[in-house]
């Protein structure tokens, strides 16, 4: 049985101060937490309605009325872990790296963690106004890649003033990405999901490039933030 100490705990986790203050975060669905077992994150305590066979002072095996009480899901997924915050590393600067300018949506920022993953980038930057990856919605969209991916939340324009890396933005009046060629290092910013790269931001760019819109109308004013990166980092990989 929860104690109403351990749910008040839990729950608070899911506001960025608390994660902050206490150096914990949530995550839940049995794929996930068994992504994260295996990295190098560290277990605080697992709360599920089936054991994982783990050690026993680190597994508490709950109802599902009780994971209800702590779950942020609608539909709670078997169990619900609390990992620790793990400490900063140092960026790898001789690889492909992406770059968040204050992308706001939690969902869009999961996506692009397991995009990150997906075409082996182990390195993404995110400006200080981007959405927490620790946020319970953000760990839930990424399906366990926020295992593989080392996200760092610093100045941006500053990193990008001090970097050798070419940097490339994303704009509407870029250069076609298509015709483009794209270096195997590099930094690749993508901006925020209504008003794009900002004026900061865009003084470190080097190389502007864009998606080009095809069809009769071309009507759509501009794509997904996840799915341009998608598309982006598609492009940086074609050569390899």
């Amino acid at each position: 049985m929860l104690s109403k100490n351990e749910i008040k705990f839990i729950t608070r986790l899911g506001q960025k101060k608390y994660r902050l203050q206490d150096h914990f975060f949530i995550v839940e669905g049995v794929k996930t937490i068994n992504e994260l077992l295996q990295s190098t994150f560290e277990l605080h305590q697992l709360y599920t309605t089936e054991t994982f066979n783990i050690d026993a002072k680190k597994e508490i095996l709950i109802s599902e009325s009780a994971l209800k009480k702590i779950s942020f899901l609608k539909t709670p997924n078997k169990a619900l872990a609390v990992f620790k915050i793990p400490q900063s590393k140092p960026i790898d600067f001789n690889n492909l790296i992406v770059a968040l300018d204050d992308v706001r949506d939690p969902g869009n920022l999961g996506t692009i963690i397991r995009l990150c993953d997906w075409f082996g980038v182990k390195d993404l930057i995110c400006s200080k106004q981007t959405v927490d990856c620790y946020n319970p919605k953000v760990v839930q969209a990424t399906m366990g890649s926020i295992a593989r991916v080392t996200i760092s939340y610093m100045d941006l324009d500053l990193v990008l003033n001090t970097t050798e890396l070419p940097v490339f933005g994303a704009f509407m009046d870029g250069k076609n990405v298509y015709k483009a060629q794209l270096p195997e290092k590099g930094i690749l910013v993508m901006g925020n999901e209504a008003n794009g790269i900002s004026k900061a931001v865009e003084n470190e760019v080097s190389h502007r490039i864009a998606i080009p819109r095809f069809g009769d109308l071309k009507a759509t004013e501009s794509l997904n933030v996840a799915t341009a990166t998608s598309i982006l980092l598609s492009e940086f990989r074609r050569s390899l």
